[in-house]
């Protein structure tokens, strides 16, 4: 069965998407607190996983990609970059929430649900977001990290973070008129 949900809501304030993963429940939770597998997909660090605790991100992008791409030259003074945000909820293996930039860019919120025994649909909710910019930023950085992850899952080649970032910024920026 291939992956077939692909669901965006992409607005000024608020984005959520929507996927379905080829990965049982308990394997996609690991991909969010195990900060080795985070940092296949996302960004690794540091791990407190407990409500008041300390989600641990390293900016190591070079990474994401199987096949030798640099950072474009916007992102390379983040690369090595690392920082933590503060759980806000956590319920193993169902949902994690967590602060970004300490909250002054919002909330994100990722819930899990089985619906196969191999299969999970994965929604994840950034909201309280300031505006367009933001919306076209971590709209194309999160619809790129979950291309990422669910490549991972399915065990699939990943030739360039960057060219699905490049994409993906692109409809964020159509969605809420920067297009």
């Amino acid at each position: 069965m291939a992956d077939t949900l692909t669901a965006d809501t992409i607005t000024p304030q608020m984005l959520r998407f929507e996927r379905d993963l080829a990965a049982p429940i308990e394997t996609v939770w690991q991909y969010l607190v195990d900060p080795e597998l985070r940092a296949r997909w996302f960004m690794g660090g540091p791990t407190e996983p407990q409500v008041g605790g300390k989600l641990g991100l390293t900016f190591n992008h070079q990474d994401l990609s199987d096949d030798d791409v640099p950072n474009p030259e916007r992102y390379a003074e983040y690369e090595g970059k690392a920082w933590s945000e503060t759980i806000l909820k956590i319920e193993p293996p169902h949902l994690l929430a967590f602060t970004w930039d300490n909250g002054e860019a919002g909330e994100v919120t990722i819930e899990l649900f089985a619906f196969a025994s191999d299969r999970t649909r994965l929604v994840l909710t950034h909201n309280r977001l300031r505006g367009p910019e933001d919306a076209r930023s971590f709209g194309g950085g999160w619809a790129a990290h979950l291309a990422v992850l669910q490549k991972r899952l399915a065990g699939a080649h990943v030739a360039s973070f960057w060219d699905l970032h490049t994409e993906a910024e692109k409809r964020a920026a159509e969605a809420v008129g920067l297009g």
